[in-house]
């Protein structure tokens, strides 16, 4: 592996470790649950969920994603793209799994999945659509550009970055994005809630989300 790509997978996994750290110090036991949500058994809950900060990201129909349009559901938010050759079409399966479960609810209510692509550069907004609806036609994708991107990344206290392969000299199409694999949870109020450790249960998660959804009516 060239130097330079080492070093940039070297910062993305101590990036992610200082999040997972940070991550494991705010949330609480999700077993215990907390003074107004049910004990959950995949979904490790904030002891108090933390508003985020305003962000605007690009809807696979052109329109913006705004924390506005999330208020109402748990939405459960996964960073990717769609060259991912494994992390990302692994987990958005095993989602998919998991959204069958509360597919019975009304509309109104019912949990949602947003893939965020961190590949502007090759994922339009489109794409990013196209990609998500194969596996479930319910989810929500998204992107922005990179200032946007790591912007909300943070706020979600996740990492990503561009990891250049042995041409990208060459050609610059040659590289690939090391990103967090957790699964942010945010409350009804857009809110970050949560979190969702790796490996996932498709069948927990389902449990989870379908119980949340049942204590915030």
């Amino acid at each position: 592996m060239p130097k330079r790509t080492l070093g940039v997978a070297l910062l993305i996994a101590i990036a992610a470790l200082l999040g997972v750290l940070a991550a494991n110090k705010l949330l609480g036991p999700s077993k215990a649950g907390n003074a107004r949500w049910p004990a959950t058994q995949a979904v490790t809950l904030l002891p108090n969920p933390r508003t985020l900060p305003e962000f605007s990201l690009r809807q696979s129909d052109g329109t913006q994603l705004t924390p506005g349009e999330l208020r109402g559901h748990w939405t459960l938010v996964f960073l990717g793209f769609t060259y991912c050759p494994d992390v990302c079409p692994t987990t958005l399966a095993q989602l998919a799994q998991a959204q069958q479960q509360w597919a019975g609810l009304p509309d109104t209510l019912r949990p949602r999945v947003l893939f965020v692509s961190v590949d502007p550069e090759r994922d339009t907004p489109m794409k990013v659509g196209e990609y998500a609806h194969a596996f479930h036609k319910d989810s929500l994708a998204a992107t922005a550009d990179i200032p946007t991107l790591e912007a909300f990344a943070t706020s979600l206290m996740l990492v990503f970055g561009k990891v250049p392969g042995e041409h990208f000299k060459e050609n610059p199409q040659d590289y690939s994005m090391d990103h967090s694999a957790q699964i942010v949870v945010l409350d009804p109020q857009a809110r970050l809630a949560g979190l969702i450790q790796p490996p996932f249960n498709p069948q927990l998660i389902g449990q989870d989300m379908l119980k949340l959804t049942e204590a915030s009516k």
